[in-house]
């Protein structure tokens, strides 16, 4: 399939030297404060893209478990359960991969930002996300890079995080509906991005993964985008006491 992509431009050059020893060097410093923070689930960020302009610093997100291997006389080691969207498609799938897959995307930033769970949330994610097929509950191929956060017709990256999140901790949000309904009980507030009608037409005709049908058409005329930033989420879990402040590995 071809190359996959989540929160950061989609190109075909191939990764150079140095940004594989950049990208290395902070899966390391990463490994280093997880291992450190006592955590076995994280909520991992990564800069994929320069998001200033909208007020953003995070562009993607996932969960980073530690993973004993099943055995316990092998080392444990961090995983990164995470949606990725397949380069110049409209269709994104799940993916497990070890922190240095995670950061080898060429970000537009080598920094990270990881916020800790409470020890009653990290008990209920470790092991949906050990498992895969718990895991893919809440996902939905179709993607959108600004998916609407209260609707099913797309879902991007960070959106299935949050919604799996919502799965993991009450039994009855099942699927993605009753997720977000969980959501929007514990007041998660999505992040709003004020996009002109040719911007979003621009981008609608140059990229197969963004639309903006889904989202309600009073808000859409008005230049209001709402869609799941990885800076609202972070911004929530700690307000809902869900987990900790973000913290930011260089």
């Amino acid at each position: 399939m071809p190359a996959a992509h989540a929160g950061r431009p989609c190109e075909t050059q191939p990764v150079r030297v140095a940004e594989v020893t950049r990208g290395l060097a902070l899966a390391q410093a990463t490994a280093q404060r997880l291992d450190a923070s006592g955590a076995s689930v994280v909520v991992l960020a990564r800069a994929g893209q320069d998001l200033s302009a909208y007020g953003l610093s995070w562009s993607h997100l996932g969960f980073a478990y530690k993973d004993t291997a099943g055995s316990s006389a092998m080392p444990a080691v961090w995983r990164v359960v995470h949606k990725l969207n397949a380069c110049g498609t409209a269709t994104a799938q799940l993916y497990r991969q070890g922190l240095g897959e995670f950061f080898l995307d060429r970000p537009f930033r080598y920094e990270a930002a990881f916020s800790v769970p409470t020890p009653e949330v990290q008990a209920r994610l470790l092991p949906l996300l050990r498992d895969s097929a718990r895991v893919a509950n809440w996902h939905s191929p179709a993607y959108n890079l600004v998916a609407y956060p209260w609707a099913t017709r797309y879902q991007q990256s960070n959106q299935w995080a949050i919604e799996t999140l919502a799965g993991a901790l009450d039994d009855g949000a099942s699927d993605r509906p009753r997720a977000q309904a969980w959501l929007q009980l514990r007041d998660y507030q999505p992040g709003r991005l004020h996009l002109s009608a040719m911007t979003r037409l621009g981008a609608r005709m140059s990229a197969a993964n963004v639309a903006f049908d889904d989202h309600p058409n009073a808000q859409r005329f008005a230049d209001r985008i709402d869609t799941v930033t990885a800076d609202s989420v972070f911004s929530w879990l700690q307000r809902a006491g869900l987990a900790g402040a973000a913290q930011v590995v260089r």
